[in-house]
C-alpha cells in the first residue's frame, strides 16, 4: 500500500530535496506541496495524503496552527514535523497538537524515509529518547491522572510504547500475542482519549505517570 505524502514548507529549496529524497522511496509517493500553512486544509482536502511533512516555522501559519486545524477533522492525516532544531518548544508545541513524530532538515535521507514510515504506520513511537527531553523541557504538569483508568497490563503497554517497541516487540517483552498487544494499544489511546501514541506517551508524561527525568 502506498503512502502518499503532502510536503509542507515555505523554502522551494527544502520542498525539492525532501520531495527528491521520498521519490527515490518504494512505496512512498508526494502527491504535493504547500508552501504555508494556510494552504495546508485545502491541500488535505483534495489530495488525502496520508502523512503530511509540516515545517514547524512559516511565516503565515506555522506548523503548529496547521496541525492543530487539521486534528480538528474527522480522519486527519499523520503529520510528521520538519525541524532545524531538535531541542525546540515549537516542536514539543507541534507534538501536543497532534504531530505524531518530527525529523530534522539535516538528517540522512534513509532517516527522513523512515520516519514516513514509522508515522504512517503508527506501530512505534519517532525518537522516544529525544520526546522525553523535550517533555522535561518544555512538559506542562497536569493534575490529572488519566493512565489510572488502565489496568495494569494497560500499564505496562503504555511504558513500553514510551520507550519505542513496536507491537512485534511489546510482545515478545509481555510473553503474549501480537494481536492482544493490538488489543491493548487501543485501549490505551481509548480510554486516553488520545489519537496515537505520540500524544499518549507525551499524556503520561505530563499526568506524572512517566517520569521524563529518568536515564
Amino acid at each position: 500500500m502506498t503512502t502518499t505524502v503532502l510536503l509542507v514548507d515555505d523554502e522551494p529549496l527544502v520542498r525539492s530535496g525532501l520531495r527528491a529524497v521520498l521519490a527515490s522511496a518504494e512505496g512512498i509517493e508526494v502527491v504535493g506541496e504547500a508552501g504555508d500553512g494556510a494552504e495546508v486544509p485545502a491541500a488535505v482536502a483534495r489530495l488525502s495524503p496520508t502523512v503530511v511533512l509540516m515545517d514547524v516555522r512559516m511565516p503565515r501559519i506555522d506548523g503548529i496552527s496547521a496541525t492543530q486545524r487539521l486534528m480538528a477533522s474527522p480522519q486527519p492525516p499523520k503529520v510528521l514535523v520538519v525541524t532545524t532544531f531538535e531541542n525546540d518548544e515549537y516542536v514539543y508545541a507541534a507534538l501536543r497538537a497532534g504531530a505524531s513524530g518530527f525529523v530534522l532538515k539535516r538528517a540522512q535521507p534513509e532517516q527522513i524515509v523512515a520516519a514516513v514510515r514509522t508515522v504512517a504506520s503508527g506501530e512505534s513511537l519517532l525518537f522516544p529518547t529525544a520526546i522525553r527531553s523535550l517533555a522535561r523541557a518544555y512538559g506542562r504538569s497536569s493534575e490529572s491522572t488519566p493512565a489510572q483508568r488502565l489496568s495494569g497490563r494497560e500499564q505496562d503497554v503504555l511504558r513500553l510504547m514510551a520507550r519505542g517497541l513496536t507491537n512485534a516487540e511489546i510482545a515478545t517483552e509481555m510473553f503474549v500475542g501480537i494481536e492482544t498487544v493490538k488489543t491493548h494499544v487501543s485501549a490505551v489511546l481509548g480510554k486516553l482519549g488520545v489519537r496515537d501514541r505520540t500524544q499518549a506517551v507525551i499524556l503520561a508524561y505530563e499526568s506524572g505517570f512517566l517520569s521524563p527525568r529518568l536515564p
